[in-house]
Parts: structure tokens; C-alpha cells; sequence
């Protein structure tokens, strides 16, 4: 894998892998924290009866106050500012007008741009009294993303991190989905290098000081399979059975790294396994 600085690179995916200084950091400061802030004012609003259309309204009007922009609007055609995932909806849930039941939990996923910078990040709420089954699995999962985190460092590579989560996750009799996986970010949505939620220690590209991107795992309650609906965006469990996902956007550290999307007010772990 070829690994460039970031100030020289052009501003496209060219599968190099961007190592960013002071400058780049500091943008993902900023991105990262709005993209946690707009998560913890829409924490209050997931209630009983509230549709994802309103929380997509909600998180819209937040951004754009704060003078940013929803990544995810016009992307690809894609016509919203969250994906929200309820219940056996593994992520890429597109907002709408069906009313939240209680019981029900969510993932919401925003990215926002700040100056150039995405900031993306993605947490599990729920609608009323979760049952005890759903909060271990964000519990679960929750930690499972905290492992993946404490993997980064340089001269580790993504297999450790991808090892970190699987291991983890198998262990406490869940799958890892291995469909979708994390990404390189910054002033692109989507960069070098992917980040697998599974794999070996040792396997994969060489973690670098100077590199952005996001830990993102998904983990199900039953099976590891999902399909993509008939939009061509909503990604479900085969079986129908619960998920969840939490998602960090990070940069490595010269002894770790720094997360860059933590909620300022501490929602970023709602549920304990």
C-alpha cells in the first residue's frame, strides 16, 4: 500500500493511503465534535411515536445552523441527512414516516462537513424500555468498537483491529458482518484504507501515525448474513434477528490514537453489556 502526505495528495480516492499533520487533525476536531453534538440533541427526541423523518429533520436544521453540511444529502442520490437503522436493519435505514415503538432500538448515522472535514460517527438509541436482550447486544457492541480502538496504534496493523472486534464479539456468541466495513476519511467521505471488522493479527496495512479513519462494527444476535433491500440502500439481517452498530471516526497518534467523535456530554455508551 502506497502512503502519501496528505498535503500533496489529490483530493480523490487513488487507493494511497493519507497521512495528515496538525492542520488535518484540528479539522477533524471540529467535524468530529459537531457530528457528536448533533447525535447528543437528538438523543432526548427518540421517543415513542416520533418517526426517523422527524429526527432527519431534526439533524438537518442542527447542522445547518451550526454552518455545516449533511454528507450523506445528494450523495450518490441520496436524498437524507441520517441513516437510521431500527432493530434487524443492519445500517443504510433511510428515514421516513413510520412512528418509533417503544422497544424499539436504533442506529443513527450522521456525517457532517465542517470546513472541508467529515466528521462521522454513529450511535444506538431506543425508543422507550429496550428488553434486556437489546441492551446487552449495543452493550456488546459498544465495547466491541472500544477493543477495535485500543487495537490502533502505529505499527499495528487493520487486521489487529478487525482480530480485536471479531474475537470479542464470536466469544460472547454474536457474528460480526462482514458486508460493510470502516473507511479512510477526511476531506473525502470515503478513502484509503478500508478497515475490516474481522480478521488476523498481523494481516492487512500498516497502522501509520498520521492516519484518519473510521471503526464502525456492526454485530448481530443471530446469523452473520444480511441483504439489501429493493431502495438499493436498506441493509437487514437474513434472519431478522436485532443488530447494532457504534462508530468512531479516529487519527493515529504517535502512541495510539485520538477519537475524534466522543460525545462532549458522555452518550456515546448509553447501554452497559
Amino acid at each position: 500500500m502506497n502512503y502519501i502526505d496528505a498535503a500533496d495528495a489529490p483530493a480523490l480516492r487513488d487507493g494511497a493511503i493519507k497521512l495528515h499533520g496538525p492542520s488535518g487533525f484540528e479539522g477533524m476536531r471540529k467535524a468530529g465534535r459537531l457530528a457528536a453534538e448533533c447525535l447528543d440533541h437528538l438523543a432526548p427526541l427518540v421517543q415513542p411515536g416520533v418517526t426517523t423523518g422527524d429526527l432527519d429533520d431534526a439533524a438537518r436544521t442542527f447542522i445547518l445552523d451550526h454552518g455545516a453540511l449533511p454528507a450523506t444529502m445528494g450523495y450518490r442520490g441520496y436524498k437524507h441527512s441520517l441513516c437510521t437503522s431500527i432493530n434487524h436493519v443492519v445500517c443504510h435505514g433511510i428515514p421516513g414516516p413510520k412512528p418509533l415503538k417503544d422497544g424499539d432500538i436504533l442506529n443513527i448515522d450522521v456525517t457532517v462537513i465542517v470546513d472541508g472535514w467529515h466528521g462521522d460517527t454513529s450511535r444506538m438509541y431506543a425508543a422507550g424500555e429496550p428488553n434486556r436482550r437489546a441492551e446487552r447486544l449495543m452493550g456488546i457492541t459498544y465495547d466491541a468498537l472500544m477493543l477495535g480502538i485500543a487495537a490502533v496504534k502505529p505499527g499495528n496493523t487493520t487486521g489487529d483491529i478487525g482480530h480485536a472486534i471479531q474475537s470479542f464479539v464470536e466469544g460472547e456468541r454474536y457474528s460480526v458482518v462482514e458486508d460493510f466495513c470502516g473507511h479512510g476519511l477526511g476531506q473525502l467521505f470515503h478513502d484509503s484504507p478500508n478497515i475490516l471488522h474481522y480478521g488476523r493479527p498481523g494481516e492487512g496495512e500498516e497502522i501509520r501515525e498520521g492516519m484518519f479513519f473510521t471503526i464502525e462494527p456492526m454485530v448481530n444476535l443471530g446469523r452473520a448474513g444480511v441483504k439489501i433491500l429493493s431502495d438499493g440502500w436498506t441493509a437487514v439481517t437474513r434472519d431478522r434477528k436485532l443488530t447494532a452498530q457504534f462508530e468512531h471516526s479516529i487519527g493515529v497518534t504517535k502512541d495510539g490514537c485520538e477519537i475524534f467523535t466522543l460525545s462532549p456530554t458522555g452518550l456515546h455508551k448509553p447501554y452497559a453489556a
